[in-house]
């Protein structure tokens, strides 16, 4: 069943158009445009059984995507348009071959705009600049800055170190006062992380840097024959990201003071809509908290806020990411919002806040409209 679904959707999305567009369109044309026309199919699925084999890895992958979002979705694009105009065409005959205009149109600038998606707009890593007013912050903290950053998926990024220099390079230079880092460091397996051992311990903060961990750092989603062996390198991961330096919170909290006031980062494992991991305890998390203080919840899904964060606690504000934002957005629109109200921001009901980063990195090699982003955070009284 695992296998069949990836197969069915593979003829729908990818098939269907191919063989409608070279029925209607193509089959007329020189035996060398036909066997063109057929090529990124086979391609395709040549580095689909590559990728599912794991042979390569990662390259089978990136090709398979660049091809399908810059060659397959363009196609059907024109394939549903055009086919709505077929539809039309029974009751108005021009209707076909306008929509036939409008598909090659509408095409060809998604070709365009997925081209520069998958080679450069998944690296083209921005600043963004928040500003929350709280007034139960203690004063010592009016002007407090925190840089998060989330989802760096490093796996997608292979053996390349240069982004992950540049967003250490871009972080170090805002001064923070704290760092978080709010989960999925990778896509599936603690080894991803090789390239970077050197990279991340870089980054430095005058109180700290804390973690979480995401859904991808459970390690889940690899073809791991063992639950043993996924738990294993969820450990690994954890141990990884406490050698950089940073305090990885599972269920815990850490008080942070100047003088004689003080807030606390609380932090939880993963908590959110399923089949996403439900790990996290925020009961547990909070146990032994000073009545009053301050708090900071660093919680990777968004869902979270709404599940348990919002009826259940009076935390001020909480710190998550997840969505990617859904990696692409166009006039407003992103497919994030199919799946959560939440997605990207800033969040706000009474006196409590949630914001949600779209993430530095993604488990796919490509990004359009919601670039990769890391946010500074000033806290004011």
């Amino acid at each position: 069943m695992m296998v069949l679904l990836p197969v069915l959707a593979m003829f729908v999305l990818v098939v269907l158009p191919d063989l409608y567009i070279y029925l209607h369109f193509i089959q007329h044309y020189p035996l060398i445009w036909r066997i063109l026309w057929w090529l990124p199919l086979i391609c395709l699925s040549v580095l689909g059984i590559c990728h599912l084999a794991g042979w390569g890895s990662p390259f089978p992958f990136r090709a398979f995507f660049l091809l399908l979002a810059c060659v397959a979705l363009p196609k059907l694009i024109f394939f549903l348009i055009s086919l709505l105009g077929k539809g039309l065409g029974l009751m108005a005959p021009k209707a076909f071959q306008l929509a036939n205009y409008l598909a090659l149109l509408v095409a060809v600038t998604a070709f365009f705009a997925f081209i520069y998606g998958a080679l450069w707009g998944w690296k083209k890593l921005g600043l963004q600049r928040q500003e929350f007013r709280f007034e139960q912050l203690p004063p010592s903290f009016d002007g407090y800055k925190i840089v998060q950053i989330s989802d760096l998926h490093v796996g997608t990024f292979g053996q390349d170190s240069a982004y992950f220099k540049k967003l250490v390079q871009l972080v170090n230079e805002q001064n923070p006062d704290m760092i978080v880092f709010t989960g999925d460091i990778v896509n599936t397996n603690p080894k991803e992380l090789d390239p970077f051992m050197n990279v991340f311990p870089g980054l430095k903060a005058k109180d700290g840097i804390f973690a979480i961990v995401g859904n991808h750092d459970y390690c889940r989603y690899a073809s791991n024959p063992t639950r043993k062996l996924q738990d294993e390198m969820f450990r690994e991961v954890i141990a990884r990201e406490r050698s950089f330096g940073w305090d990885v919170l599972l269920d815990e909290h850490r008080i942070v003071k100047r003088g004689s006031d003080s807030i606390a980062i609380v932090g939880v494992e993963n908590v959110g809509k399923p089949p996403f991991p439900q790990r996290g305890n925020l009961k547990k998390a909070r146990a032994g908290l000073p009545e009053g203080v301050f708090e900071i919840l660093l919680s990777h899904d968004p869902t979270h806020w709404q599940m348990e964060v919002l009826p259940d606690t009076d935390i001020q504000l909480q710190l998550s990411g997840h969505t990617h934002g859904g990696q692409f957005e166009l006039f407003g629109w992103s497919p994030a919002t199919l799946t959560y109200k939440e997605w990207d921001g800033h969040y706000q009901e009474g006196n409590q806040h949630l914001f949600i980063s779209t993430g530095a990195g993604g488990n796919v090699p490509f990004r359009f409209g919601m670039w990769p982003e890391v946010v500074t955070i000033t806290l004011k009284k």
